[in-house]
């Protein structure tokens, strides 16, 4: 046989461990992880250790196939309760703000590069969305807690942004393909036209082939093991029949991820598991494609004008984007400036930049070369740089509870119930004596290698563990009671509040301590009322609203998300960065960047 063959599989697996293992790396030192993966791509290709890997469709195929499971994986997270939270703003973002972006960009690149008018706006729609891999590796595997508000709208943008502009990149490059001059209204009609189809057909597909992934899990008994590979395989199946009908395979992928996802399926968690582990190969075998393509040596002839485009992007275009498309929703100055800088670009974009050399456009090269570096400006600038400024911000918010050691366990046959697994942790209101709620079902305790049950155990102590049956919808309040007590910093401290003020009471008694001018409607409800009535009708916990010399902060909700806990503070956090409305986006962003430089070290 072949020993090609063998060499091939040596050296790719070789660069998938190594890429495995420098995510330990990543995490010590809070590099974007993605950055490393595209580092080691450009480490083995041509201009490293020689690698020449030069097919441009074979590269836009691979990187394809990944993005349609990373979109489905997307979708099969994404609660039902967080896509309604942050739907419209999101939405907003994903087609208008994408539009937006892709314009502003095609206008600095016509002006910086010796591009047409068509390039420059094909450049622009190749940069013009998030990556959804780059910002929910920095927002969960980073262990940023941001406000829920912000945290939504971020992962709905970024997980449904791709399929508007692959649409716009398409249209460009077949426009520039064709040589035809065609009359701007003509033009607008069969973008437009073009556009409705693949939504449409893409919308429709995916709910229809969400309803077809539930409904066949439920009904087909398949092995354990055969399951996960089943429903993945019919991921593909919708993004592959989207594509040959004329629609947007991967906005199809994700709305079936949705649907599924938010299903009472049955082995749930063993699904998320497996897809977990294939999303995170997914991203590795993407990236480092991408940086195998990629050829350094030919970076310098175009690094100013992409580093000058990049830098529009991140400082302006993105910010003015944002802005424009949140102006209705009532977001705070800090959370618009938060959104606007957590628009990284990652491996859609060099995918997308493959597009024109597949079709041989003239420029393909130095189009590709620019996204690429404009990438890796965005992951380096950017990505390493969310945490300090959430925090400058005033946008994090401290954690409801401490570690929890937790084990989900499937039953088989039932799709209704799951066996959960605790472990009892020192200072947890179980091992305090708080009891177990009557709709958990509490099984077995197992203590110094002895098994009882829970009714024999008598109270709780730290090491035992639970063995808990519980709806597969359980409340959250179960995590709670095993968890272990939250270290509050004294930043945290402050950040709930000088003292706790009783929800239930009428708002006209802090009226009359204040003096905050309420109305006498408002007067007459109760704080907790008037806490939601302004925040939108929503309180999330750590949500804060501003009243006169005061300001309310949500200290907890319980799980009907009922206001239970407020706090009260007379000296707001000096973090939480204030911008008068007035202020253009680049000058918001210039001084949120010089507060973080003139922060005293800590």
């Amino acid at each position: 046989m072949d020993q090609g063959i063998y060499l091939i599989i040596l050296v790719g697996t070789a660069l998938v461990l190594f890429a495995a293992f420098s995510s330990l790396i990543a995490f010590r030192f809070g590099a974007p992880l993605l950055l490393v993966f595209l580092g080691i791509g450009l480490g083995a290709g041509t201009d490293g250790l020689g690698l020449d890997f030069n097919n441009a469709a074979l590269a836009y195929f691979i990187g394809s196939l990944a993005l349609a499971i990373i979109l489905f994986d997307s979708g099969f997270g994404t609660t039902l309760s967080t896509f309604k939270q942050a739907a419209a703003p999101a939405l907003v973002l994903a087609t208008l703000g994408v539009v937006l972006t892709a314009g502003l960009v095609g206008v600095a690149t016509f002006y910086v590069t010796d591009f047409s008018w068509l390039e420059s706006f094909l450049l622009g729609a190749t940069v013009a969305s998030t990556d959804a891999a780059a910002v929910f590796f920095l927002l969960r595997v980073g262990n940023i807690s941001v406000r829920e508000r912000v945290r939504s709208t971020l992962e709905v943008e970024s997980s449904s942004n791709d399929p508007i502009a692959i649409f716009l990149t398409v249209a460009m490059v077949t426009l520039i393909g064709s040589g035809d001059i065609v009359k701007p209204n003509a033009l607008a009609i069969d973008i437009v036209f073009g556009f409705l189809q693949q939504m449409s057909i893409g919308l429709i597909v995916g709910v229809l082939g969400g309803y077809a992934i539930v409904r066949l899990v439920m009904r087909l008994k398949l092995e354990q093991g055969l399951l996960p590979i089943f429903v993945l395989a019919l991921s593909l199946l919708v993004f592959a029949l989207t594509g040959t009908m004329g629609g947007s395979g991967f906005l199809a992928v994700y709305v079936a991820g949705l649907m599924a996802g938010n299903a009472r399926l049955r082995s749930t968690a063993m699904l998320k598991r497996f897809q977990d582990g294939v999303t995170w190969l997914a991203q590795i075998i993407m990236f480092l494609v991408l940086g195998l393509f990629a050829t350094p040596s030919q970076f310098p002839s175009i690094i100013v004008p992409a580093l000058l485009i990049g830098f529009f992007l991140i400082f302006i275009a993105r910010p003015l984007a944002v802005m424009l498309c949140l102006l209705p929703f009532r977001f705070t100055h800090a959370e618009t400036a938060f959104i606007s800088w957590v628009g990284l670009r990652g491996a859609v974009s060099i995918l997308l930049a493959i597009m024109p050399l597949i079709d041989g456009l003239e420029n393909g090269r130095a189009l590709f070369n620019i996204v690429f570096i404009m990438v890796l400006v965005s992951l380096i600038v950017q990505g390493w740089s969310i945490g300090p400024l959430a925090r400058r911000l005033a946008l994090t918010v401290p954690p409801r509870m401490g570690p929890l050691n937790k084990v989900e366990l499937e039953l088989p046959g039932s799709a209704r119930h799951e066996l959960l697994a605790y472990r009892v942790v020192a200072g947890s209101p179980v091992e305090r004596g708080q009891r177990i709620p009557r709709w958990a079902k509490p099984s077995l305790v197992v203590r110094d290698g002895r098994s009882m049950t829970y009714q024999y155990a008598g109270r709780l102590a730290a090491g035992d563990h639970v063995y808990i049956f519980v709806p597969d919808r359980y409340p959250r309040l179960l995590d709670r009671l095993f968890a272990s007590p939250v270290e509050m910093d004294p930043e945290d401290a402050e950040f709930f509040g000088a003292f706790a003020v009783d929800p239930e009471r009428p708002a006209s008694d802090i009226e009359a301590a204040y003096a905050l001018g309420l109305n006498e409607d408002e007067q007459k409800m109760t704080i907790a009322e008037l806490v939601r009535e302004k925040l939108g009708g929503r309180a999330e916990y750590g949500d804060r609203t501003q009243l006169g010399p005061i300001e309310l902060i949500v200290r907890d909700v319980d799980e009907s998300g009922k206001i239970s806990a407020i706090g009260l503070s007379l000296d707001p956090p000096a973090a939480a960065v204030r911008v008068p409305v007035f202020m253009s986006p680049l000058e918001m962003l210039r001084r949120l960047i010089g507060r973080l430089k003139n922060k005293p070290a800590s």
